[in-house]
């Protein structure tokens, strides 16, 4: 059982940065690969940000976020982060962290593939 906890979210203006963190439960934080989603009103739940578990703990980002969201963690800490930089309007969501479950082999960004999930910190972006 795992238990993830996030925090860090705000009201930020365009251009704006702020950093999330997830704080997890358990002993064997190393074995997740983390993820980041996010969740607008009315929207479906969409892909963030992933670091594997495996690969030396390299990552994979949505096409919409690539070169100013970073994710990285801290497996002494149990803890994962994003740092999102040059924000816009339409990151405003809800922005839930997850462990994907243990096996998942290659690159699987789909939320069914993610077994524990934190309650999600508001992210707003305001123009």
């Amino acid at each position: 059982q795992v238990q993830l906890v996030e925090s860090g979210g705000g009201l930020v203006q365009v251009g704006g940065s702020l950093r999330l963190s997830c704080a997890a439960s358990g002993r064997t934080f190393s074995s997740y690969s983390m993820g980041w989603f996010r969740q607008a009103p009315g929207k479906e739940r969409e892909f963030v940000a992933l670091t594997f578990s495996w690969n030396d703990g390299s990552t994979y980002y949505a096409n919409s976020v690539k070169g100013r969201f970073t994710i990285s963690r801290d497996n002494a800490k149990n803890t994962v982060y994003l740092q999102m930089n040059r924000l816009k309007p339409e990151d405003t969501a809800v922005y839930y962290c997850a462990a994907q479950d243990l096996g998942i082999v290659g690159i699987t960004t789909a939320p069914t593939t993610f077994k524990y999930w934190g309650q999600g910190t508001q992210v707003t972006v305001s123009s």
